[in-house]
């Protein structure tokens, strides 16, 4: 198959303005990178704050999008693993640099200077993605591309939250009840445990959903739940939620805030910490995170929600995510739904 010279993409080209539907090159790739014909894309909160200007320095031009969904068509000369006509997905970390004190420790997610897919790098939001393959995921071919796309962010970093909420939490609560917290319930009652779900007040249609899919208890984020938690994970990013959820848990209790962004967190009295209650937060995830949840995920039926998009209304699920408009995850579409594509790819191995 020869490869076409343009893409289309969906170009952001200043924080506050819609993207831009535009026509490009198709991206060279390093010895180390792999490219990939995407046939779907995740959209995620992070693309949000992005968008709208809350997280700084983006790469200008930029194509976001952190969970790609494709097939390896080109491949590096110094690539292993992967081979022409493989089904990868690519996650929100694209690379870290292996020698910092973080990397040396085993902490890459706080590596110095790595550097975020979507952000940092161009991401998903186009035909094709130029991409580390360190940083690639193996994919099962026997999902659809739509489907595992919403895993390689809501579901890892998710994964990550619901990890440090503690393995021994029987008790868990959710603050925003989006894209991460109805794959981490899924989880959750597979290991389980008892998920309490906290919405904006009077969203029934969010609470509705949580109990549908096996939530104990499901109401708004204004009010206590029938039992103490013994954790709370926020993936909503509204800081005044942690004195919300520090008065919901029990003692000795941990709260987990998820996200990339959040807005202020209001002063609070030392009681509702006090008792050996903690705050912590959760940043980017680790490549071992992810070979852990995908190995779980299948055995636990993990199933992703999910509202398709076309890529060129990539602006339209950005503001279903910005107004919690949507049950379950937004996605773009970009090739049509297949089983396989490896027919579709060539089989050579190219240097950069």
């Amino acid at each position: 198959m020869v490869l076409p010279d343009k893409m289309r993409a969906m170009l952001l080209v200043a924080p506050g303005k819609p993207l831009q539907a535009v026509e490009i090159p198709v991206p060279p790739i390093g010895p180390t990178q792999v490219l990939i014909r995407n046939s779907a894309c995740g959209v995620c909160r992070t693309d949000l704050h992005i968008v709208d200007g809350e997280l700084a320095n983006p790469k200008l031009p930029l194509i976001l999008g952190h969970e790609i969904v494709g097939t390896a068509v080109r491949i590096g000369d110094q690539v292993s693993g992967i081979t022409a006509g493989d089904r990868v997905g690519v996650p929100w970390l694209g690379y870290t640099d292996g020698t910092c004190s973080y990397c040396m420790r085993g902490k890459e997610n706080l590596c110095d200077g790595a550097l975020f897919t979507g952000y940092t790098l161009d991401g998903g939001y186009a035909e094709y993605t130029a991409a580390d393959h360190r940083f690639c995921y193996r994919l099962p071919e026997s999902y659809r591309a739509v489907d595992l796309a919403p895993l390689l962010c809501a579901g890892l970093i998710g994964y990550r939250s619901y990890r440090m909420a503690g393995r021994n939490a029987e008790r868990l609560g959710f603050y925003g009840f989006g894209a991460a917290a109805h794959l981490l319930l899924q989880l959750a009652i597979y290991e389980g445990k008892k998920v309490y779900a906290f919405t904006k007040p009077g969203d029934m249609q969010a609470q509705s959903f949580a109990r549908r899919l096996g939530a104990v208890w499901a109401g708004s984020s204004d009010e206590m739940p029938p039992k103490k938690l013994d954790a709370a994970i926020l993936f909503a990013p509204v800081g005044a939620l942690i004195p919300l959820a520090l008065r919901a848990t029990a003692k000795g209790g941990t709260v987990v805030c998820g996200g990339i962004h959040m807005s202020d967190i209001p002063s609070f009295p030392y009681s509702i910490l006090w008792e050996e209650r903690s705050v912590c937060s959760v940043a980017n995830l680790t490549r071992q995170d992810g070979i852990e949840f995908f190995e779980i995920a299948p055995k636990a039926s993990v199933k992703a929600e999910v509202v398709v998009f076309p890529l060129e209304q990539a602006d339209k699920a950005l503001d279903g995510v910005r107004k919690g408009a949507l049950e379950g995850a937004a996605v773009l579409q970009i090739l049509p739904q297949r089983s396989r594509l490896s027919h579709e790819t060539p089989s050579h191995k190219l240097s950069g």
